[in-house]
Parts: structure tokens; sequence; C-alpha cells
């Protein structure tokens, strides 16, 4: 046992890092934003793998750093990357211009959502299912899902949204 500390010698070493998991983990659970969470996520595997090393327990500290903090982190990264986008379709004689995906952008930026416009081209049939609304001629945006667009009236940026002419409206499903 000579790279490990024992409970006894050390436990003003111990007992900071054993008072990182809990704090850390409240931290973690209390984020509203994702990508701070998925920083904190890996903060909490550091921390417990730095712990079950000084415990004398190197497989699980191998064991955390891989899957609990790699492997799980990085698999939480992907998920966000793809999920935490606002895909709409828009009119192929109407793109949106660029001040009103600037105005989009930043009414979307509370939300930690990007804003992915597709075209419409009909061979993109595929992406089409998988768009959450329609940005048509004159701000009008209009969205599938009720929730959304719900959380999106009540950010700052729909005001902004109103005052230069827009609209948010629910779409009707077929």
């Amino acid at each position: 046992m000579s790279g490990t500390v024992s409970l006894a010698g050390e436990l003003d070493l111990l007992l900071p890092i054993t008072a990182l998991v809990p704090l850390t983990a409240v931290l973690l659970v209390s984020q509203s934003n994702p990508y701070q969470t998925l920083v904190l996520r890996g903060i909490l595997g550091s921390v417990s793998t730095l712990l079950y090393a000084l415990l004398g327990a190197p497989d699980v500290a191998i064991t955390e750093a891989l899957v609990g903090t790699l492997l799980s982190t990085t698999l939480y990264a992907v998920a966000l990357r793809s999920s935490m986008a606002l895909r709409l379709s828009h009119p192929a004689d109407a793109p949106p211009s660029e001040a009103t995906q600037a105005l989009l952008r930043g009414w979307l930026e509370p939300l930690s959502l990007r804003l992915r416009l597709l075209p419409p081209d009909p061979q993109a049939a595929g992406e089409a299912e998988a768009c959450h609304g329609r940005l048509g001629p004159g701000l009008r945006l209009e969205l599938g899902n009720p929730r959304l667009a719900d959380r999106l009236r009540a950010l700052e940026g729909f005001r902004r949204w109103r005052t230069r002419g827009g609209d948010l409206l629910l779409r009707e499903e077929p």
C-alpha cells in the first residue's frame, strides 16, 4: 500500500476532495444550460476518478475515467450537438434574410438552440419530416410543437420578433 492514502493519516486531503463530489452533483442537476451540464459532468467524473485513485482502487478509477467520464461525456456531447437545433424550412421563393436569421438566432440563444434552415428541396423529403416548423414570408413562424411555441413566446426575443412585425403560429397537423 505504498501508493495509496490512508484514511487515518490523510483525512485533511480526502475531505475536501470528497466534498467536491456532492457539491458538483448538486450543481450538475441544477443547471438549465445543457452545455454547462456537460462540463460539470466531466468535472464530476474527474473528481470521482481522483478520489478512487487516492483511496487505492485503481481499477475503479480507470473504469470511472474511461466509461463514466470520457465515454458518457462524449456521447452526451454528440447527443446535444444533434438535438439542440431548431430545424425550419422556408419557401423557395422567399429565403430568410440575414437580418431575420440574426433575429431568430438571438431569440433562440437563451434556450441554447441553434438555428438550422432546411432548403425547400423536394429531394430532401427525409429532412422535411424532421423539420420543427416553417419560416414563411413576412416574419411568419409556424411551429408544430405547442410546448416549444410557449417557451419561445416567454422569451425576450419574442417581443423583438413581434415589434418587427413577426408572428408565431401553431401549425395545423394533417
